[in-house]
């Protein structure tokens, strides 16, 4: 039996189309197709892999969450480094041999 080659085209209306019925198994049926390719199918959709990512097929994109999500994680980070300077300080006016086994 000769394999059949899909389109990127066709993979990516597949995908939206598993997407917004919210039936996979479903879909792939209509279209002839095992569950384990079109879950494969959307998988790589997901993660680019065929070119840049359309966003109309990743619904639970949201820049504003994104950009609100990094600012926190970067406030966290600063936290941090400004919590582990002043352990340093700490450590160097108590203990100043112990800094040398930090660095």
């Amino acid at each position: 039996m000769k394999r059949k080659k899909y389109s990127i085209d066709f993979k990516k209306q597949v995908v939206k189309e598993a997407k917004e019925t919210g039936n996979l198994a479903a879909v792939a049926r209509r279209h002839e197709l095992s569950t384990t390719m079109v879950n494969r199918w959307k998988r790589e959709v997901e993660s680019g892999k065929h070119g840049e990512i359309d966003l109309a097929i990743v619904p639970s994109f949201d820049g504003e969450t994104l950009l609100q999500e990094n600012d926190q994680l970067k406030r966290l980070l600063g936290e941090q480094a400004l919590e582990i300077a002043i352990l340093h300080d700490l450590i160097k006016k108590k203990n100043p041999h112990l800094l040398k086994n930090l660095k």
